[in-house]
Formats: structure tokens, C-alpha cells, sequence
């Protein structure tokens, strides 16, 4: 099936939503984790969590358009600067997906798809506790994206947890041994699963493959 640009700028906008969403093919997801100045938490599943540099330690995320759509996380995060991406497993990916119901701001999506809230001493952005690998974040900066009102939030790692038995001899995760899962789409969701592991790529060492 080939659809030009016009075919998918023609397509009715659910459809549009579910392809584009999904040719990027398997990407991570992710529960941000934000709190108000009032004390109400609010929970958001993500699938746009990026890696953008390991010195300083550096993560983004997209944010969707901020317009007549409440956008919670974006709102707790520009006041309270602090938030946490915590990693979604297969014993609660059915909780995690209803995070994105659109809820009242005093209604937590913590309670709502029952997940438990927990905190550091002394950061006030709450973690997912059912969750195993997760990241506490300081808010650095918001960049417009002027194509399509989206923006990048940029985030500074403060804190990392992450469980011991998914470290390899060369620091590789193996997240398969905590069911870690991925997203495809708005709404499917898939297993990991390790198939293979290399050295560092260097020059003089790539084998001759035969084309």
C-alpha cells in the first residue's frame, strides 16, 4: 500500500492519527509522573521519552499542542519543574493505558487506574512504584516547534533507579527481565525481547558482509 503526501493529508484524521502514529514503528513507553503546587499529582502515559545526551544527562519528551485541551502535565511541570518517567511492564500496562483518559485535574490518574504514588526524600515529582527502572527529572527547558505546535520538554536526570539484575558485564540493559513493554500506535502494546548483543562498532573491526 503507498499513500502519497496528499492521501494522507486527505485521510479522516483518525486514521491519519493511528498510521502516522504507528509507521516510527515499537517505541518506548513511558508513565510521566507531575505534581501541582496544590499537592495533586497526575499521572500520563508517553511514547516520545528520548534520550538527547550523557553529559549533562539529558531526556526529552514531545508535548502535544497546549490549547483548549487541558494539557496537566505540562502545566505541573512549568510550575512544579520537577517530574518523573517511569518505565510501564506487563504486570500494569492495562493500568497505564488509561492514564491517558482525559480526567478532571482534581481527579488523579494514580487513583483513577490504580498505581501507587512514590517519593524521594527531597524531590517532589511522584514515581510509580509498581514501576522498576525509573528517572526523576529537573525541568531545563520548553522548545517550540513551530511546524505543528508541538514541544520538546527537556529534562535533567536528578535521580536513576534501576534494578541491579538487568545490568550486563558491559552495562547493557536487558530489559526483557523486567517485561519492560513498548507502544506501536495509540493503543497497542508489544513485549521485549533480547535477540542479540554486539561490541562497540569500530571501522577496522566490521565484518565483510556480502551483499
Amino acid at each position: 500500500m503507498h499513500y502519497t503526501k496528499e492521501q494522507i493529508q486527505g485521510m479522516e484524521r483518525v486514521k491519519r492519527l493511528k498510521i502516522i502514529n504507528a509507521v516510527s514503528g515499537i517505541k518506548p513507553a513511558n508513565l510521566i509522573g507531575t505534581i501541582d503546587d496544590d499537592g495533586k499529582t497526575n499521572l500520563a502515559i508517553f511514547s516520545s521519552v528520548v534520550h538527547l545526551g550523557s553529559d549533562p544527562a539529558l531526556m526529552g519528551f514531545i508535548m502535544r499542542p497546549i490549547g483548549d485541551v487541558p494539557r496537566h502535565t505540562y502545566e505541573n511541570i512549568i510550575q512544579n519543574r520537577q517530574y518523573t518517567i517511569n518505565h510501564i511492564h506487563q504486570s500494569f500496562v492495562k493500568n497505564a493505558h488509561y492514564t491517558s483518559a482525559k480526567l478532571d485535574r482534581n481527579d488523579s490518574e494514580f487513583t483513577r487506574c490504580g498505581l501507587s504514588e512514590e517519593y524521594l526524600n527531597g524531590f517532589s515529582a511522584p514515581f510509580v512504584k509498581e514501576s522498576q527502572l525509573k528517572i526523576g527529572l529537573q525541568f531545563l527547558e520548553a522548545i517550540d516547534i513551530s511546524l505543528n505546535g508541538t514541544i520538546l520538554m527537556i529534562g535533567e536526570i536528578k535521580h536513576l533507579i534501576i534494578p541491579e539484575e538487568i545490568i550486563g558485564d558491559h552495562l547493557d540493559f536487558d530489559l526483557s527481565l523486567v517485561d519492560t513493554v513498548g507502544i506501536s500506535g495509540l493503543n497497542t502494546y508489544y513485549a521485549l525481547e533480547k535477540i542479540a548483543e554486539y561490541p562497540y562498532a569500530r571501522a577496522n573491526e566490521t565484518p565483510n558482509f556480502k551483499v
